[in-house]
């Protein structure tokens, strides 16, 4: 008996790896775990192009409304500013560079001159033709300030938003057969920029910045 059960071999030495349903088992888990890895991977790069195109998109527009801002600030600058300036013994003379344009809300363009260097005054400018927004550079016209093909720019509003302040005067100036008395407009600009990206128009981005022109715009003189 001894001798006999020794030749032959039990059922446990004659298995021997997996069975198919195990390789199945084991092949459906690997896919799964790889498919879970594969959805978080394009997870992770849709959502880091997604950011990146954001960024692009904010940095743009950001550029793009630090150019107006500085610009505008320079607006109505003239050289011989101290004319303008009432004195008991000097009639003020006007700032041929005083005109800003926009005097409506909403506008969509914005015009100004200054005295840059001898001969460069303008005119100046930016206003959203297309999908680009524009700047004028004098007599050169009109150039692109954005990049059409990376950035649409979809709205670009200036607002105005200016106080105006009543000067007082030694002489009485408020009858009717004499002049008004003079004013100081202090002047302020509400800019607002939209784009999005060309390559996703999901990816959208808005600006507001508030431009407060140094020159102020006076009119009038007080009456003799």
């Amino acid at each position: 008996m001894l001798t006999r059960n020794l030749g032959r071999p039990s059922r446990r030495a004659v298995q021997r790896g997996i069975s198919l349903v195990e390789l199945m088992v084991g092949i459906a888990v690997g896919l799964l775990v790889v498919a879970s890895a594969a959805m978080l991977t394009s997870t992770q790069l849709t959502d880091n192009r997604r950011l990146l195109l954001e960024t692009q998109v904010h940095q743009d527009l950001r550029a793009a409304a630090d150019i107006v801002t500085r610009e505008l600030r320079r607006a109505s600058h003239w050289q011989w500013a101290d004319r303008g300036i009432w004195t008991p013994d000097a009639v003020p003379q006007p700032n041929p560079y005083a005109s800003v344009s926009p005097t409506t809300a909403g506008a969509t363009q914005v015009g100004y001159r200054y005295r840059r260097n001898s001969g460069e005054d303008g005119p100046f400018g930016f206003k959203l033709e297309g999908a680009a927004l524009k700047t004028r550079m004098g007599e050169a016209g009109w150039q692109e300030l954005t990049d059409p093909k990376t950035l649409r720019v979809t709205a670009f509003a200036v607002t105005p938003n200016h106080q105006t302040l009543v000067l007082a005067c030694a002489t009485p100036c408020g009858g009717v057969a004499e002049p008004a008395c003079p004013t100081l407009t202090v002047r302020e600009f509400i800019v607002d920029i939209t784009g999005q990206a060309v390559s996703d128009p999901a990816v959208q981005r808005s600006l507001r910045t508030v431009v407060r022109v140094r020159n102020d715009d006076a009119q009038g003189q007080c009456p003799a």
